[in-house]
């Protein structure tokens, strides 16, 4: 199986078992992930920031060559496993945004007076936390947004802004194309196209003979979970920029039908968990062999067909001989899986991918939960320009020119998606004085430039394994981030740095708890909310509008129920992991999700039996009734959270 083709492992490891006799908030901090060494990534990073360095270094350009390596340092940041095409949104987005922001903290930093200044990168602030909300690859835009803008206003440069915003698009760029150009090991079962995708399908196959496999056992509700996180990561391989509308080559249209074709399959297996009968081990190995057959790019084979005694075993034995038969043709024919067949363009419509209208978006951005995010980041990270400001001015302690490090120390603690504030400040703290520590010592040892050059190299070879912690994230990015700036010119700021950082973490301590700044659990508010619309949206269309005829709809409806309760279940674990304080506004939201997910399983169980009989048990009935009146219970006792849930 590839590194870089699937999602982090979810293992963790020993230390965070130890950790449960702690507080979540730090049992949190303790948390590392585990998981094979993506090679591909580290070997991008060790090409990334020090070579371009190193160029700048022997052509004159030193400064030059800070910037490109900045802009290549937070594309690395960015740089997480997946496919190339996926790569594309999420590196690119970001390093456009930083590129925009580089340019005018830049202008602003040069023309305007130190209020004016606070004021302005205020409510730049304001506006990237509320888009921040919209999801991952906007949250990084809004990072790259706010920490380019406090550098282009706070480090001094001999290049006009606009050469600094170009020379930090370059260095993104750079990274970019060494992830386009350079394949991941084993990831493209011998096509080089693909890089990613065929093992995220694969890995969905995997999933659904997993779920079969623990049907009517205690460990069927987590492997439900484990298959949704697996369609959405295929959802995200796939889901990626086209240089053209159509579909290029057969592979493609094929490796669509065959995704599309697991949406049946995953169906099926969800209604017989639901129902808790354990299903026969021959009905296991036929997921399994189409998820090989994916990966390896060869035939199935004959697939065993399991029994036929109840609805959803006849809905499996259908939704594989289905899956036989896309995988049979799914090069020739249409690639969507079951509309618009035999559209050679594959350009139907595919329900696993994700559609999002800009409304919606701009829906996200400036509701509850944007709103929130928004004016916490803002103020954090305006309070952060203030006080560097006041520092600057004041010289407080001496020369103080470079004063970007709080207000952008600042920004990667206030992102609630970066983990619990206790965690983030706690992982900060640690990580911003070891690697202030290890760099002072090695900056005392190594030759200049040469010798620092080397180690910008290695720390950008180390940040694609740093990633798994926080804190390590920051030693790695604190001693590279020092390299640069002593090899633009800077003198030795180790301490400096540490005094800023703890300067930072008590700036946003203190927002974090202040009681009346925003509405408190908005952001956690807003993916419930989303998701209590996405389950009564597709149980609407199971029991109202039918389910024969439009199954391809039906499809992308559970597919927006499941990833929408998977957000809102993410950020409901990071809320009950924060301090006290904070983490009681999140009290009960687990429950309503819970109660959720089990209404969007039975919506599934029901659509499957509608399908077979065109009616519904009085098993089905009964438990959409006992579902909503629970979820109608939990409205009345969130009614001061205003948390919208599934009514009758």
């Amino acid at each position: 199986m590839s590194p870089e083709g699937t999602p982090p492992s979810p293992d963790w490891s020993p230390v965070s078992r130890l950790s449960a006799a702690v507080p979540p908030w730090l049992a949190h901090a303790l948390r590392t992930q585990r998981g094979p060494v993506p090679w591909s990534a580290v070997v991008r990073g060790a090409l990334a920031a020090g070579p371009l360095l190193l160029v700048a270094v022997l052509c004159g350009r030193t400064s030059a060559g800070v910037v490109a390596a900045l802009g290549a340092m937070l594309a690395g940041i960015n740089d997480r496993p997946g496919s190339r095409r996926a790569a594309v949104g999420r590196l690119g987005t970001p390093a456009l945004a930083g590129a925009g922001g580089l340019l005018m903290g830049s202008y602003a930093g040069q023309h305007a007076g130190p209020v004016s200044l606070t004021l302005l990168l205020t409510v730049l602030g304001l506006l990237a936390g509320a888009v921040s909300a919209v999801g991952p690859v906007a949250s990084g835009a809004g990072t790259q947004l706010l920490v380019a803008s406090a550098i282009g206003a706070g480090m001094p440069l001999p290049e006009p802004g606009w050469q600094r915003a170009l020379l930090f698009l370059g260095g993104a760029g750079w990274l970019l194309a060494l992830r386009l150009a350079l394949p991941t090991p084993g990831a493209t079962a011998g096509d080089y196209r693909f890089d990613g995708e065929r093992d995220a399908v694969g890995a969905v196959y995997e999933a659904i003979a997993a779920l079969l496999e623990a049907v009517g056992g205690p460990d069927a509700p987590r492997r439900r979970v484990a298959l949704t996180a697996a369609l959405d990561h295929a959802q995200d391989a796939l889901d990626g920029p086209r240089l053209r509308r159509r579909a290029g080559f057969a592979a493609e249209r094929r490796l669509h039908a065959q995704c599309a074709a697991a949406l049946p399959l995953a169906e099926a297996a969800t209604a017989l968990a639901w129902a808790g009968d354990p299903v026969p081990a021959r009905a296991v190995r036929g997921p399994r062999r189409l998820a090989v057959a994916v990966r390896t790019g060869t035939h199935t084979g004959a697939l065993p067909a399991p029994a036929r005694s109840a609805p959803a075993l006849r809905a499996l034995d259908d939704a594989l001989l289905h899956a036989a038969d896309t995988f049979d043709r799914g090069g020739r024919e249409g690639g969507d899986g079951g509309s618009g067949r035999g559209d050679r363009s594959g350009a139907g419509m595919r329900p696993y991918l994700r559609r999002r209208t800009a409304m919606s978006l701009v829906r996200t951005a400036f509701g509850s939960g944007g709103r929130e995010y928004g004016l916490r980041v803002g103020v954090c990270f305006g309070a952060g320009v203030a006080v560097a400001q006041a520092l600057h001015h004041t010289r407080w302690y001496g020369s103080h020119p470079h004063w970007y490090w709080l207000p952008a120390t600042a920004v990667f603690l206030v992102k609630p998606d970066l983990g619990p504030l206790a965690s983030r400040v706690i992982c900060r703290a640690a990580g911003t004085v070891l690697g202030a520590v290890v760099f002072a010592g090695l900056a005392a040892l190594l030759p200049r430039p040469a010798g620092l050059v080397a180690l910008v190299a290695l720390c950008g070879a180390l940040i694609p394994v740093a990633t798994r912690h926080f804190a390590a994230q920051t030693a790695v990015v604190t001693v590279l981030v020092l390299c640069l700036v002593m090899v633009g010119g800077e003198p030795q700021a180790s301490w400096n740095r540490i005094g800023e950082t703890l300067l930072a973490c008590a700036i946003v301590l203190l927002v974090g708890h202040l009681p009346a700044l925003g509405q408190r659990g908005g952001g956690v508010r807003a993916r419930l909310t989303r998701a209590a619309e996405a389950a009564h949206a597709y149980l609407a269309h199971v029991l109202d509008d039918g389910t024969t005829d439009d199954r391809t709809g039906r499809w992308a409806l559970r597919r927006e129920a499941y990833r929408s309760l998977a957000e809102a279940r993410a950020v409901i674990d990071v809320a009950a992991a924060e301090l006290p304080a904070l983490a009681r506004h999140a009290d009960g939201t687990d429950e309503v999700a819970t109660t959720l997910e089990r209404l969007v399983d039975t919506t599934t169980a029901c659509a499957v039996q509608l399908d077979d009989t065109g009616r519904l048990t009085t098993r089905h009935t009964g438990r959409v009734a006992e579902l909503l009146d629970e979820l109608e219970e939990l409205a009345e006792r969130q009614a001061d959270r205003k948390i919208l849930v599934v009514r009758r």
